[in-house]
């Protein structure tokens, strides 16, 4: 039986109490409530300062589990695919100078206009450009030792955040793309798929490490809003213990990212109250 894990494996995704507090709050709040890990989100980084938030999660002896985000590589032509990969690389220096383990890359699906619609319908299109975008990132994320960590997003996200759906083409992408590049285990985004746990299994015989993180929180039935409608751990219908059970056979030891976007429920609470949760839900859950 699998046990229950530390509390030193506990990591925040910023986005759960974003809401609430700021950045400055949340890393204020992991120290108080002695949680050991955390995972900024870019614009938050950017709105308290890169130096500064780098400066607060040491003198608070966090570990970053991961820098929130990279990706969305597809554009309707070639200045947008450019644009894409110079600010790929400016999430990659930030990634070093906070000392992250990873970059997750959320990688974007169909190109959009300017008022954010898809102007095309070829996603394999789509996949062709994330494919060459990862590829170009990685000479520079390679020379910086930074690990580009692509995360595989439910397919009702395939038009407009992420056109990687399952753990298989994100293990086909590392195959293909090599060293420097592995995976984000979101439990939100890839608990529903039948061939999981022979994916995760895959990317347990890679020739390197290969899954870089492992993020948690809950699907609700019903859920509301596809979007900002995540459980608690222990509020919905993932068996997080067992894929826990399944990537840590594989090889993973790192921490374990609590990644809430609740915007009728969680983001509503008092930070505290939600930190608090946090801790005892991954004790008894994850």
């Amino acid at each position: 039986m699998l046990a229950q894990p530390g509390p030193d494996l506990l990591s925040l995704n910023t986005a759960t109490v974003r809401a609430q507090w700021t950045l400055a709050q949340i890393i204020e709040g992991c120290a108080k409530h002695q949680i050991r890990g955390i995972s900024p989100w870019r614009d938050q980084v950017a709105q308290l300062g890169l130096k500064e938030t780098a400066r607060l999660i040491r003198d608070a002896g966090l570990k970053v589990s991961g820098h929130c985000r990279g990706g969305m590589f597809p554009a309707p032509d070639r200045a947008g695919r450019l644009a894409a990969v110079a600010d790929n690389r400016r999430a990659v220096d930030e990634a070093v100078e906070l000392g992250a383990a990873c970059l997750v890359m959320v990688v974007g699906g169909l190109p959009k206009g300017p008022d954010g619609r898809p102007v095309s319908k070829d996603i394999a299109g789509a996949r062709q450009m994330v494919r060459d975008g990862m590829a170009e990132l990685l000479e520079y994320a390679r020379a910086s030792a930074m690990p580009l960590a692509i995360e595989p997003l439910h397919p009702m996200y395939a038009g407009d955040r992420a056109c990687v759906n399952t753990m298989e083409h994100a293990n086909d992408l590392c195959d293909e793309l090599g060293s420097g590049v592995g995976i984000a285990v979101d439990v939100y985004h890839v608990w529903w798929d039948p061939r999981l746990k022979a994916q995760i299994e895959r990317a347990a015989r890679a020739a390197e490490k290969r899954i870089l993180a492992f993020h948690v929180c809950d699907w609700l039935v019903p859920t509301i809003d596809l979007l900002n409608d995540r459980g608690m751990m222990g509020d919905g219908v993932i068996d997080i213990r067992l894929i826990r059970s399944w990537v840590e056979a594989a090889g993973y030891r790192g921490l374990h990212e609590v990644e809430i976007f609740s915007a009728a429920n969680w983001w509503k609470r008092n930070g505290d109250e939600v930190l608090a949760t946090c801790q005892e839900r991954h004790r008894q859950y994850v």
